[in-house]
């Protein structure tokens, strides 16, 4: 019995999905290696509306899998795994890629406050959306250094263009479940230390508050991991399959 054609049913399907700024297409490299690890994965078109609207779609593609997952969530992709995960049996592991891990309530913003040494507020760009609220982009001439300082240039002005916006509602939305998933199904983060969106230090106190099972800080790097440090990304996931399929 299969899951996906081709996938037993005790392997996993790894879950990629993006955060804010970022698209699908920003977990290419982090495939390539996964699938060179015989995993099957999908990388998820975050629609970045609101915390439990985007969760409800990533729920539905977990449905659709029809079998165990192991979800990997960037920046503010960790809400909508986070919010996705409570009471999902699917669900066996957790990854956190430089990713929000929030308690009940918490939200992306409350999270990224809390500690000092993040610039994302000085890098956006605002406008109005027909939806109501605001909606907000990375100023393209401020996004290599923002958002992902160790990719080069040309690669960083692709990203700058490519980008997804995110609703201030995303932002503001905390997460509405009774109890963080993270508590019950083990969990795995890496991020880097010149992260300017999330600072680091909340990234630490997010991974050791989780209790995490493995913990990657890589050196030097930017937010924008999955394109940038795409080995230590692969390296964790791959260690949260390990465990899903035990």
């Amino acid at each position: 019995m299969n899951n996906q054609k081709g996938n037993p049913v005790n392997q996993p399907v790894v879950l990629l999905v993006h955060g804010a700024f970022a698209e699908s297409a920003s977990w290419n490299r982090v495939i390539q290696r996964l699938r060179s690890n015989q995993l099957t994965t999908v990388a998820v078109a975050n629609p970045l509306r609101s915390v439990e609207g985007d969760a409800t779609y990533l729920c539905d593609v977990i449905n659709g899998i029809g079998g165990p997952v192991v979800l990997a969530g960037h920046s503010y992709g960790g809400m909508v795994i986070s919010q996705a995960a409570a009471g999902n049996p699917a669900v066996r592991a957790l990854v956190y890629v430089a990713a929000f891990a929030p308690e009940p309530g918490e939200s992306a913003l409350l999270l990224s406050s809390k500690f000092e040494g993040g610039t994302l507020g000085q890098a956006l760009q605002a406008y109005p959306v027909a939806s109501g609220g605001n909606e907000f982009r990375i100023d393209p001439a401020k996004f290599h250094r923002q958002f992902c300082a160790d990719l080069d240039t040309e690669e960083a002005t692709l990203m700058a263009a490519t980008q997804r916006p995110v609703t201030e509602r995303a932002l503001s939305d905390g997460l509405a479940v009774d109890e963080a998933p993270w508590r019950t199904i083990p969990s795995w983060f890496v991020h880097g230390d010149k992260d300017l969106n999330i600072p680091a230090a909340a990234l630490r106190f997010m991974a050791e508050r989780a209790d995490s099972r493995g913990t990657r800080e890589v050196a030097g790097a930017s937010h924008a991991l999955a394109a940038s440090q795409p080995d230590a990304v692969t390296a964790t996931i791959l260690e949260a399959a390990d465990h899903a399929r035990g």
